[in-house]
Parts: structure tokens; C-alpha cells; sequence
């Protein structure tokens, strides 16, 4: 299946279980791969048979900056939902959250939650 990816976006939010990461905020990366046939977008041309990354951009960042979650698993997860409310031809979507301040003792790149969800029939 064809995909669009939307990959390392970065984001500032206040999503965490401790009371500091819901005061001061932190970064978070996310990358977001949408399948969808675009076979006749390719061949029209159309942006109307596609799904307009710049608004999945917009929805994704609402949010990741507008809403808070404890978990970066319920951050991920309403992501995707927004998604396939926003876009009726994404039939699945992968959706990665990057934590890379998240508060624990030792040396890191990042924590992260990657799920797949695929639109119910």
C-alpha cells in the first residue's frame, strides 16, 4: 500500500505523569506514515485524492501542543484517531511519539511508543 510520512516533527507540550513535565513542558518528536492508495492522485494530480499533509500537520500538532496526556501511549493513540476522523482514504496509520527528556535516571537518545492502527470496517 502507498504512504505519506510525515517524519521528526517536533513539538513542545506538557504531556507526562509528573507534576514538572506538566509545568515546564518539554519536546517531543513525532513521526506519522498515513496508507492510503495513491494511485489516482498520482495520475490526476489531485490534490482532493490525496490527504493534504499540511493539514494532517496542523492536526497532529493540535494535539501534541494543545491537549495533555499523562502517556505518550494516549498521546499516539489520539493522534491516530484525529487522523482517520480528519481523512476518510487513510486506511492505516503508524504513529511514533519521541520522548527525548523523558525524566529517568541515566543516559538516553529518547524513550518512545511506536502502535499501528488500521480504520475499522
Amino acid at each position: 500500500m502507498d504512504s505519506i510520512v510525515l517524519n521528526n516533527m517536533a513539538f513542545f507540550g506538557y504531556h507526562g505523569v509528573l507534576e514538572e513535565e506538566k509545568r515546564l513542558g518539554q519536546k517531543f518528536f513525532v513521526d506519522v506514515k498515513m496508507y492510503l492508495d495513491l494511485a489516482l492522485a498520482g495520475s490526476s494530480d489531485d490534490l482532493n485524492e490525496t490527504v493534504h499533509y499540511g493539514i494532517a500537520y496542523e492536526k497532529i500538532k493540535e494535539q501534541v501542543e494543545g491537549a495533555r496526556y499523562e502517556l505518550i501511549e494516549a498521546l499516539a493513540e489520539n493522534i491516530s484517531r484525529v487522523l482517520f476522523e480528519t481523512f476518510e482514504k487513510i486506511q492505516k496509520v503508524d504513529v511514533t511519539v519521541r520522548k527525548p527528556q523523558a525524566p529517568v535516571p541515566g543516559i538516553f537518545d529518547h524513550m518512545s511508543v511506536e502502535i499501528s492502527r488500521e480504520r475499522s470496517k
